[in-house]
């Protein structure tokens, strides 16, 4: 399991340069006019995570692997995208597959880049994308429509999930995203945003993105942008995405001066990745031995056999048990085995409920 994270917004706010910042490399194209990025850009980044470092300096192993999320960047959306203007509704396949939305808007003023709108105006901006996501969930519903009407003459029993399709299929043609669906807790409504990959249905994510002076201190996009966020209870990050730039290939103590410099405390992708993790329900785990230490990435809840499965199908089919180490416990024993001469050390089993930063080792047999 991993994080994966799509990209969207109107064209020109900063998307492809956010992208290339996040990505640590300059794949997708970015210039002062619409529709720059062609094609989906696509990127694997490894997860920021400082306990990866330091159990890796006490095991000493011959590979680090950290957990990994991906971004996946489209084409800019513009009005009348789910009726074919522009060229993101060609992309927004790209992005069913993901975890979450990142939701980039333009929260800065420069006569220098063009805004489609002719002027900035961050809530209009989340208003347009917003309703093309949920155009384009009526597309899809639609089509599943039509789809079980032939199929519910000989299976009366996809006439719930057919009932359930029309309902949804009317909630999007009002514009509204299936987060205020009234029945989107139901089993069908439930299977049916699975099951199409439906983008309203995903975890939202606000990214304001700032020119450098907006870094330290909101300007007024910002707090409009961040009211009508809280009054819908959607995450809001800020980030100026040129800055992200400068921050590129940079190391820690480079990366640590230079947001302190702006007034900003973690960069873009710490945040970005920080708030994925948090709305996701996502935490790590941890496996530390002398071939590889890595990071593990479970939802919150998941037992002991569930973590497992995430290395192999084979170590949950045939879970044992656990042995187990919180990582603070882990570091100042100095590993493994000083953890277990000092009692921390656990030995779990099938019922034991994973948390942040255990470091495990697992017993199974298939």
């Amino acid at each position: 399991m991993s994080l994966s994270i799509g990209i969207v917004g109107l064209p020109n706010v900063g998307k492809s340069t956010l992208f290339n910042a996040l990505s640590n490399a300059q794949n997708a194209e970015s210039a002062n006019y619409p529709f720059c990025t062609i094609e989906p850009n696509q990127a694997i980044v490894p997860v920021p995570d400082k306990r990866v470092d330091a159990l890796a300096e006490i095991v000493s192993p011959e590979r680090i692997q950290a957990a990994t999320v991906t971004f996946v960047d489209i084409a800019g959306l513009v009005r009348g995208a789910s009726k074919g203007e522009g060229l993101g509704n060609q992309f927004l396949g790209n992005i069913r597959s993901t975890n979450a939305i990142l939701q980039v808007v333009r929260c800065f003023e420069d006569e220098n880049v063009v805004h489609v709108d002719g002027d900035i105006d961050p809530i209009r901006d989340l208003e347009t994308i917003e309703l093309e996501l949920a155009l384009a969930d009526l597309d899809s519903v639609q089509r599943r429509i039509e789809k079980l009407e032939k199929q519910v003459k000989g299976n009366r029993s996809l006439q719930a999930e057919l009932d359930e399709a029309t309902k949804l299929a009317a909630h999007f043609d009002e514009g509204k995203p299936f987060s205020t669906y009234a029945d989107k807790g139901s089993e069908q409504a439930q299977g049916l945003a699975q099951e199409l990959g439906l983008l309203t249905a995903k975890s939202m994510i606000y990214c304001a993105n700032v020119d450098e002076d907006g870094i330290g201190s909101d300007n007024d996009h910002v707090g409009r942008l961040k009211e009508y966020a809280a009054a819908r209870d959607i995450e809001v990050i800020k980030v100026c995405a040129k800055a992200e730039e400068d921050l590129a290939g940079l190391s820690d103590a480079e990366k640590f001066e230079l947001l302190e410099m702006y007034g900003a405390e973690h960069s873009g992708l710490e945040q970005v990745i920080r708030k994925g993790y948090d709305i996701l329900g996502y935490i790590s785990y941890f496996t530390a031995g002398v071939k590889e230490v890595r990071a593990w990435t479970v939802e919150e809840g998941s037992s002991a056999p569930q973590a497992a499965g995430v290395i192999h199908t084979d170590f949950e089919r045939g879970f044992i048990r656990a042995e187990v180490t919180a990582y603070d416990a882990y570091v100042d024993n100095g590993g493994e085995a000083g953890a277990k001469a000092a009692g921390q050390l656990r030995v779990e089993g099938k019922e034991y409920i994973v948390k942040d930063g255990d470091v495990m080792h697992f017993r199974f047999n298939v």
